[in-house]
């Protein structure tokens, strides 16, 4: 099967933030649940997503996440749970990427495989995203 190559946009629904253990000056950890809805080549409202953040000054640091995403790809219905790595910048710029767990597509989308990525600058209210996949 041919590689293909959907492309969109998302935004935040829902941020909620918590301190993972001592609080105070960084290094320190966060957990955040998010809400996000995809517009584009996936389409999905309310997907869920955990973070681990890693706080290194009080506005950079790096991410890893799980996302359950549940919707279509390119009017395939199902859905998939991608892992997310990333990091942010002082300047306000947020870099992933992401793949999709093996064996996690259910339904049309059962044997999905792919990657894909976002960069998000901050006041943009709305984030761009690239997602390269195949699909049996």
């Amino acid at each position: 099967m041919p590689t293909r190559t959907a492309t969109g946009r998302f935004t935040y629904a829902q941020w909620e933030e918590e301190a993972a253990g001592p609080a105070g000056a960084p290094p320190r950890l966060a957990r955040a649940s998010v809400v996000n809805s995809f517009s584009g080549g996936i389409e999905a409202a309310d997907t869920a997503c955990t973070y681990a953040i890693a706080y290194l000054t009080a506005a950079s640091g790096t991410f890893t996440g799980l996302e359950r995403v549940d919707g279509t790809l390119d009017g395939r219905r199902g859905g998939f749970v991608l892992e997310e790595r990333g990091s942010f910048q002082e300047d306000g710029t947020t870099r992933c990427s992401f793949e999709v767990v093996p064996g996690s597509g259910t339904g049309e989308l059962a044997g999905l495989r792919g990657s894909g990525g976002f960069v998000h600058r901050q006041g943009e209210g709305s984030v761009p995203y690239t997602f390269a996949y195949e699909l049996d």
